[in-house]
């Protein structure tokens, strides 16, 4: 773990809530805008619930990124739940497993500037996201 790295478990709402703080003031410290810290609370709050309701506990590890002079964000959002059957179904708005409305990790991407999804059955699911200062 890098001393920069902050690593949020997540089992429960009261966790999604920290999880999006933290990422708030990671981004302020960051130097993004208060509307790019808004989008980055959402996406984690997107990944951190599917968390809560797929996988019953994981984590979100936050990382300030810096990559040829640009500053950003990464957030990782890791779990050992059963992993997602179909990512590419996954990753359709309106697809969802559960009762919602299917726009969690859709939406989650389009917020973001960087979206890559790993999952295994019976593995778990890793969502890996980055921002980037503009």
């Amino acid at each position: 773990m890098s001393p920069e790295e902050t690593r949020i478990p997540i089992t429960s709402e009261t966790d999604i809530v920290i999880a999006r703080q933290k990422g708030r003031e990671l981004a302020a410290a960051g130097g993004f805008s208060g509307t790019d810290q808004t989008l980055i609370a959402t996406a984690i709050s997107e990944v951190a619930r599917n968390i809560v309701e797929y996988a019953v506990g994981g984590e979100i590890i936050l990382t300030p990124v810096e990559h040829q002079g640009r500053r950003g964000i990464r957030v990782v959002a890791r779990d050992e739940g059963p992993g997602i059957a179909d990512t590419e179904l996954a990753m359709r708005d309106g697809y969802s497993t559960g009762k919602s409305l299917g726009m969690g990790l859709p939406g989650a991407k389009r917020l973001m500037d960087e979206f890559d999804l790993v999952s295994a059955n019976g593995q778990g699911t890793i969502v890996t996201m980055q921002k980037w200062v503009p």
